[in-house]
């Protein structure tokens, strides 16, 4: 949903469309397996320092129209009663036109305001580039009605093929969690910036809201609490743009089985790993729009390595939520 816009947006930019015109995020379905770019609130959630490596291949049919892929580093530090947390994501849109990089960086303070319930409260700061490569591009000039595009644009100076735009940006998000219910909220694009590759027209990146809840379970049977269901809802909404994902995720000892379901666009089928200090998961978008035919769906991987550290204080309570 949010992605399809992205190259619309570059190509009537510079056709003459001088209206304000906005682009959406990228978007991971290992909701879990990638926690910082869901909410801020969850650097340092884990206490011990974790490494999170993320690919995601959308629509792989259409030749490498959007590449996403991330790469994290969080832990707990005990002299500042909270979290830290580094976050770059790269996406890279129509295989190498428009290319999105983000640099972020991230503290989530915790505390404890009953017993048996905590809160993380993250603040996210983050460079944001990006760049635009013109000869990729095809504009009408170029078109010959008989032989089809053999003539140069007159659209694209030669001086200038690529063009890069560099903003900085901020985002907030909160977390709440028991130990077996979380929820949680996150804010980004507090400033909106201005994503525009020319003079003149403002083209906004709009604020994105995110909500997410879930809980988990342990079934009856499961030796030594080893087996678990868990429920989970997550709302998106952007600029005009809304979200509803729905899923459950099971898990029985290192294995881990999930399903979701996305507003009347796609299901998504998860199998997980997990075995000490390593987890790894794969996700495929099954496709149900009218586009199923033309996407091939979406793949996504994950890797998730956590180091050991410290035993934490009695009063540090480690988050309760799925792996992926």
């Amino acid at each position: 949903m949010f992605k399809r816009l992205v190259l619309i947006v570059v190509v009537l930019v510079h056709t003459g469309i001088t209206a304000p015109l906005f682009a959406q995020d990228p978007e991971f379905t290992q909701f879990y397996a990638n926690p910082l770019y869901l909410n801020p609130a969850f650097a340092g959630s884990v206490r011990c320092p974790r490494i999170c490596l993320n690919y995601r291949n959308q629509w792989p049919a259409l030749n490498k129209t959007f590449i996403t892929s991330s790469a994290s580093y969080d832990q707990h530090v005990d002299g500042i009663s909270g979290g830290l947390g580094m976050l770059v994501t790269s996406d890279k849109a129509g295989n190498g036109t428009l290319n999105t990089t983000n640099a972020s960086l991230m503290y989530a303070y915790a505390f404890h305001p009953a017993p048996e319930f905590s809160i993380r409260v993250g603040f996210q700061g983050t460079f944001h580039q990006k760049t635009v490569d013109w000869s990729k591009l095809t504009f009408g000039d170029m078109i010959d009605p008989k032989r089809g595009f053999v003539w140069n644009t007159g659209e694209v100076p030669k001086s200038f093929p690529t063009q890069t735009v560099q903003t900085v940006d901020f985002s907030a998000g909160i977390l709440g969690y028991s130990k077996r219910y979380f929820f949680g909220f996150s804010a980004n694009h507090l400033t909106q910036p201005n994503e525009s590759f020319i003079d003149g027209p403002v083209s906004k990146l709009p604020l994105k809201y995110t909500g997410h809840a879930g809980a988990m379970l342990p079934l009856h049977g499961g030796r030594s609490n080893d087996a678990f269901i868990s429920p989970n809802i997550i709302f998106q909404s952007q600029q005009n743009f809304q979200q509803l994902n729905l899923g459950v995720y099971v898990i029985k000892g290192e294995i881990v089985g999930g399903f979701w379901y996305r507003n009347q666009d796609a299901f998504i089928v998860l199998l997980g790993y997990q075995a000490g200090n390593i987890k790894c998961g794969y996700s495929y978008d099954v496709t149900v729009s009218r586009l199923a035919n033309a996407t091939a769906g979406s793949h996504e991987l994950s890797f998730v390595l956590q180091f050991d550290c410290r035993p934490p204080h009695k009063k540090y309570r480690l988050v309760s939520c799925p792996s992926f």
